[in-house]
This record gives structure tokens, C-alpha cells and sequence, in this order.
């Protein structure tokens, strides 16, 4: 199980790497292989501003879909189109090529509310 430090974390599964006022959001090493093999993200809310903990989009795998919540307040600026056509990479490298949204962060003190590396390590039991 890989838990990059550089990241924050949401008890949602779902990481964010915080550049200035840009996240970059994807779901974590341990959702996606409780998740198993993935077969199809959608996210339908580009240019749209959500608040925190919204739904953002899916994620479909063999045996089941999930919601993916945003972790902070703010507008979802892209998704990351290869997951057309190559989810899997959401399994195969979650914290790099399978990343899913960056957006733009609303409220910068939401990020004190992120969880850090060990804090999300305690919620899964690592």
C-alpha cells in the first residue's frame, strides 16, 4: 500500500495535492484496490463550482460504483480524459496517471480539515 506524504487525504479514499489554489484529486491506493478492477470513471461537473463533499462524479469498477466527493470547496477545471479510455489506470497508477479532477480551491482554510499521511494511514487501518 503506497501513502505518498506530499499529499492531504479525505475519509472519502480520495487524495489531494494542493499547488497554490489548484488541487489535483484522484482516489487513493486502498480505494482502489477495495474498488478491484475499474472499468469506467465519469465526471460530468467540469466548470461547474461545488462545495465541499458534493458529488463530483463516479467511479465504476467489476462489481460496484461509487460516488467521488470533492474534497474542498471550489470549481473542477478538468478531468483527466485518458481515463476515457484507459481507467485502469486509476489501479495502476492512482497517485500519477490516474488522477481524475484538478479544480480551483474556493476556501483555502478547508485544507486544514484534509487529513495528512498519518492520519489517513490510522483511518485505514496501515
Amino acid at each position: 500500500m503506497n501513502f505518498p506524504e506530499n499529499l492531504k487525504y479525505t475519509k472519502d479514499h480520495e487524495w489531494v495535492l494542493i499547488e497554490g489554489n489548484t488541487a489535483t484529486v484522484g482516489i487513493t491506493d486502498f480505494a482502489q484496490s477495495e474498488l478491484g478492477d475499474i472499468v469506467y470513471v465519469e465526471v460530468e461537473t467540469v466548470d461547474e463550482t461545488l462545495d465541499k463533499e458534493e458529488v463530483f462524479g463516479t467511479v465504476e469498477a467489476v462489481k460496484t460504483v461509487s460516488d467521488l466527493f470533492l474534497p474542498l470547496s471550489g470549481t473542477i477545471e478538468s478531468f483527466n480524459e485518458e481515463l476515457d479510455q484507459n481507467p485502469e489506470l486509476v489501479n495502476s497508477d492512482p497517485y500519477g496517471a490516474g488522477w481524475m479532477i484538478k479544480m480551483s480551491i474556493d476556501n483555502l482554510d478547508e485544507i486544514e480539515e484534509l487529513l495528512d499521511v498519518d492520519a489517513y494511514k490510522a483511518l485505514v487501518g496501515a
